[in-house]
């Protein structure tokens, strides 16, 4: 009765910092399953990607969108931004964690970068609004 009663005491008694598991990045977000992709450049006339993207369902995805200034350009999206998790936004070293995206808009040059978990499979796409070029929009594809 004594082990018995010991035992259930030391069970019940507080874990101490020592005792607490360690919890590191796992998952999608442990980096293992992240991959770069290639930026989108925003530039009055010039292409804004060097071709489609083929995304995998589940991998974490990071790529940068570049205004160069020459012109008020903006990027559009909705189905694609619905398609994915947008983990953060960062501009100029803030981070930003939107609920979602519809577009972004550059007034003058600058950077962002977006990470991203590609959910929905299906075929999706980014373009520049107004124009019906096949150089101002990239084809996207979620398997």
């Amino acid at each position: 009765m004594k082990y018995l009663i010991a035992a259930l005491l030391i069970a019940a008694a507080p874990a101490t910092a020592q005792d607490k598991p360690t919890y590191g990045a796992a998952g999608i977000l442990g980096g293992s399953n992240k991959e770069d992709l290639p930026p989108i450049i925003l530039s009055a006339g010039a292409p804004i990607s060097e071709g489609p993207w083929e995304l995998q369902s589940g991998t974490y995805y990071e790529f940068e969108i570049q205004g160069d200034g020459s012109q008020e350009l903006a990027l559009v999206g909705p189905e694609f931004f619905r398609a994915i998790w947008i983990d953060e936004i960062v501009v100029e070293g803030l981070e930003i964690r939107p609920l979602g995206l519809d577009s972004v808009e550059f007034d003058e040059a600058g950077e962002m970068e977006i990470g991203f978990v590609a959910i929905k499979p299906g075929a999706y796409y980014m373009k520049v609004p107004g124009t019906s070029g096949e150089t101002q929009r990239i084809e996207i594809t979620i398997r």
